[in-house]
């Protein structure tokens, strides 16, 4: 773990392993950190934050801009390290640690925006509203995109002058304990940003109850995030959540079939299904099904899947063993109880040199039943159902049937079906003809039970910032 910009040893003492979900193989042990590691870090950012809130937004951001440089200076190094303890391809991870430069030097350039306003008050004087960073703030983040929410975090909460604490996910410390490291290279001063290593329930939790603590940020799974809800309400803390989802694609009659399917493959398959936005589930109308799943079933045949070390790498391992075993009991249960008919995929590879990892072919399942899990679920993995409906009002009434709303993608050219299904479905983010690609720009976030709060853009920023209202009478 690192604490004012150090590497330092747990208090007690213990190391976890980190295991290459490919190969089974040792990466690296890290500090098993506790509550009392927690303490540490909290106190370290707190006696950080006065300092670093006085600094100039010209100043933080020029720290970012060097760390932005010498992230691009190691990206294969660091794409390496992200494939070896993740699972993904070695692209995906390429493309991840450029994200995370790219989330960074998009909140340099929002370094100054934070402004107070000037409001003339009748008969009372005048009003000036001004912005302050909250302290210290908390973030935990998830395995299955450890690079890029790490930047989703510190980018707004550091740039506005706030401290942090990080917990990494225990599977993938490894790139977020190396960028930390990076960005204190870059003359970010100690105790601004903390990375504590070890178990939710200790560290997580210790965190999320610290009472210097102003605001926590997590992403994670639904049960998890209530309990960080309650506890920083009860605490009296921001909070944002992203809580993940079970994204609809809406595929209209006259849909771009070829773009509609290469859509439909990125979506779902990309980094192995374990993506919050991915597509998780397919509608599409009755009377184009065939053709659309015939042309899927074409493109997921050839999706080539091994270690994502490998060259022509499509789709690596799952993560770890949790979300394998669940994959492969889901799937068991579709067969067991009829409840959808497979038409490629739905086993561990045969291939020998995937038999040491967390391996699943990619699977098309169709005829799936409307209360089926797959689509009630959060299915993170290889696993994709599509459903047949008659039009644009069942595929909207069935894509808003879950407690999720994160996502979710309409693939027409008819701009009044697109209008009249962003309108109606239930979702944080709505995609048109595209799906899964979130820009820094733009805020992120769900309605329902896919989360509180939004991440990214200028809005993010307002989340880690307090108003101070002055009124002046002269």
């Amino acid at each position: 773990m690192q604490i004012n910009g150090k590497a330092v040893e747990a208090c007690s003492g213990k190391f976890f392993d980190v295991i290459n979900p490919a190969t089974g193989e040792l990466i690296d042990r890290v500090p098993r950190g506790t509550g009392d590691d927690a303490a540490i870090a909290v106190e370290a950012a707190s006696l950080a934050s006065g300092s670093w809130a006085s600094t100039s937004p010209q100043q933080r951001a020029r720290v970012f801009y060097r760390a932005v440089e010498i992230v691009r200076q190691r990206l294969n190094a660091l794409a390496v390290l992200l494939t070896q303890e993740q699972g993904k391809p070695l692209i995906e991870a390429k493309n991840e640690i450029e994200g995370f430069a790219n989330v960074l030097e998009y909140y340099c350039g929002l370094a100054s925006s934070p402004q107070g306003d000037f409001i003339q008050v009748p008969q009372n004087g005048y009003a000036i509203s001004v912005k302050k960073p909250l302290g210290v703030c908390a973030a935990i983040i998830p395995w299955n995109m450890p690079a890029l929410i790490m930047s989703w975090k510190i980018g707004p909460a550091l740039i506005s002058g706030n401290t942090l604490v990080l917990k990494p996910a225990s599977n993938t410390p490894l790139t977020n304990l190396t960028l930390a490291s990076i960005l204190s290279e870059a003359g970010l001063p100690a105790g601004v940003l903390n990375v504590v290593t070890g178990p939710g329930e200790l560290v997580g939790e210790a965190l999320v109850k610290e009472h210097k603590v102003r605001k926590v940020s997590f992403t994670g799974e639904c049960a998890t995030g209530k309990r960080v809800a309650q506890l920083a309400v009860s605490g009296k803390k921001g909070v944002t959540l992203e809580l993940g989802g079970s994204d609809p694609m809406l595929v209209c009659d006259d849909a771009d079939l070829e773009r509609a399917v290469s859509g439909a493959l990125r979506g779902r398959f990309y980094n192995c299904g374990q993506t919050c936005t991915a597509v998780k589930r397919i509608y599409v109308f009755e009377s184009i099904a065939e053709e659309f799943i015939k042309k899927l079933e074409d493109s997921v045949r050839k999706l080539r899947v091994g270690n994502g070390m490998g060259e022509n790498i499509d789709m690596g391992p799952l993560n770890n063993r949790r979300q394998w075993e669940y994959v492969k009991e889901l799937v068991a249960e579709i067969e067991e109880k009829d409840e959808g008919r497979i038409i490629t995929g739905g086993k561990v590879p045969a291939d020998s040199a995937c038999c040491r990892g967390y391996f699943f072919e990619p699977t098309l399942i169709v005829d799936v039943p409307r209360e089926s899990r797959l689509l009630k679920e959060e299915v993170f993995g290889p696993v994709l159902p599509v459903v047949r409906v008659k039009d644009l009002d069942e595929a909207i009434e069935e894509a808003n049937n879950t407690i999720y709303g994160l996502g979710a993608s309409i693939w027409t050219k008819n701009i009044d079906r697109a209008v009249s299904g962003c309108e109606q479905l239930k979702a944080g983010i709505i995609w048109i003809n595209q799906h899964l690609k979130v820009a820094p720009e733009v805020p992120f976030g769900g309605v329902k039970e896919s989360g509180i709060g939004r991440e990214n853009g200028p809005y993010a920023l307002s989340e880690y910032l307090d108003i101070k209202t002055i009124m002046l009478k002269i």
